[in-house]
């Protein structure tokens, strides 16, 4: 016994019944655009992660940079209060 109670001589069969059917041809053809659309898949599932960490380094940076000048600013807006009560 085979996959799923399949025998290899009834997979055979079905294998010669599906070439009778589209030809070598349009299997080999089949077979091609298949395995190019995974390669492409993949290329670009890669290319993503590849980008994902770049920009979220970018945003983390962007924010720690803004974080900075927002206490600097407070730090400003706190001594011109200072000065401003003491007069």
């Amino acid at each position: 016994m085979g996959i799923g109670g399949i025998g290899i001589w009834q997979l055979l069969i079905i294998l010669a019944i599906v070439l009778l059917l589209f030809g070598t041809k349009k299997l080999r053809n089949l077979g091609g655009d298949l395995g190019s659309a995974l390669r492409n898949f993949k290329k670009a599932v890669n290319d993503e992660d590849e980008r994902k960490p770049a920009a979220q380094m970018k945003i983390g940076g962007a924010s720690k940079k803004r974080a900075k000048k927002r206490k600097k600013g407070a730090s400003k807006k706190r001594t011109a209060k200072k000065r401003a009560n003491r007069a």
